[in-house]
């Protein structure tokens, strides 16, 4: 590892530990060189994974689309922060154990969907009536009977 003040490769680790989302390792790092230290995270390489979308298109997978989406959904609602990047994670590791290259738009919203409907109902109601594209009041009708009828 290159140390970022002065460009030598002569740095050690001085300890490691997991990162906060246990997905990655984190690293403090001394140069020799220099004498200062620095923080590296280490993440296991994943398979780029490429979403169909619904017009046939393909696009490379974004964590962010999925978050920004259950963000809006879950708007002015009691949901923490926290909770959401738990989802988000939760349908991620879902997602890239399919060890599929390529993932359709519509199982991926499925998925979310699923996981928004036991955060908050409200939630889930926003989130099926953007992803779902309901034509008119009967087919959203439909969709709270669903809820209502559990």
């Amino acid at each position: 590892m290159k140390c970022p003040f002065c460009s030598s490769d002569n740095t050690r680790v001085i300890d490691s530990r997991p990162a906060d989302d246990n997905t990655s390792i984190r690293r403090r790092r001394m140069c020799d060189d220099c004498g200062k230290r620095f923080t590296t995270y280490e993440k296991v390489e994943t398979i780029p994974l490429i979403v169909i979308k619904k017009d046939n298109n393909r696009e490379q997978y974004d964590r962010s689309k999925i978050e920004g989406g259950v963000l809006r959904a879950c708007h002015k609602r009691p949901v923490a922060a926290a909770q959401i990047t738990q989802l988000v994670d939760e349908v991620e590791t879902e997602i890239f154990s399919k060890e599929e290259k390529e993932i359709s738009s519509d199982e991926i919203g499925e998925i979310v969907m699923d996981k928004v409907k036991d955060l908050d109902e409200v939630a889930y109601v926003r989130f099926a009536s953007v992803y779902r594209e309901f034509k008119d009041v009967n087919s959203f009708m439909d969709e709270l009977k669903k809820i209502l009828d559990k």
